[in-house]
């Protein structure tokens, strides 16, 4: 896999999240705010950075279904064979959650958001973090989420690591589905 970014810059940004940091990172259409999702402080420091409230809950992001899978209920096939004809790529899923899910990553749901990415270095940074990563849009609640490094830094500053890189074409952020139902909760 060939990444865009400098191999110092992605092997910092991998280091943060496995002492437990949060980095902002280049996503499909956006950049994202990230961490390992279950250290509660770090996912705290996402709540405060983009004063968010912890009832939303946050979307995770994997290189595959292995990564996701201790995070979701059981699934019937038939459900489990749709999601996977969309991934990887720019479809988050709506599932019912496992027992593991702690409340500062399914918020007031009994439910969780997620997703494989197709995008270089997320997926890279999932491979080599070795799990799901928190994926939430790089921006303070209320404000245009970030597309580029720049924007990263004017909202948050040097608060966190900000790997360079660029987001893929997409223009909207990814489609939310509904996976017991297939209905679109958010277009994309």
């Amino acid at each position: 896999m060939s990444l865009n970014v400098e191999p110092e810059a992605f092997k910092r940004a991998v280091t943060c999240l496995t002492q437990g940091e949060v980095i902002a990172y280049p996503t499909e259409a956006v950049f994202g705010l990230g961490c390992d999702p279950m250290n509660e402080q770090a996912v705290q420091q996402i709540l405060q950075l983009k004063n968010r409230s912890i009832d939303n809950g946050f979307i995770l992001i994997a290189a595959n279904w292995q990564q996701l899978e201790k995070y979701i209920a059981p699934l019937p096939d038939a459900v489990l064979d749709k999601i996977q004809t969309t991934w990887p790529g720019p479809v988050t899923w709506v599932l019912p959650k496992s027992d593991i899910v702690p409340p500062w990553i399914s918020g007031r749901h009994d439910t969780i958001a997620v997703r494989i990415t197709a995008h270089v270095e997320a997926k890279a940074l999932c491979e080599e973090f070795g799990g799901a990563l928190v994926s939430t849009s790089a921006n303070i609640s209320g404000q245009s989420p970030a597309r580029d490094n720049i924007e990263v830094y004017q909202q948050f500053g040097e608060a966190i690591y900000v790997l360079p890189g660029r987001v893929d074409k997409t223009a909207q952020p990814t489609e939310i589905r509904d996976g017991m139902t297939g209905a679109v909760i958010r277009k994309g």
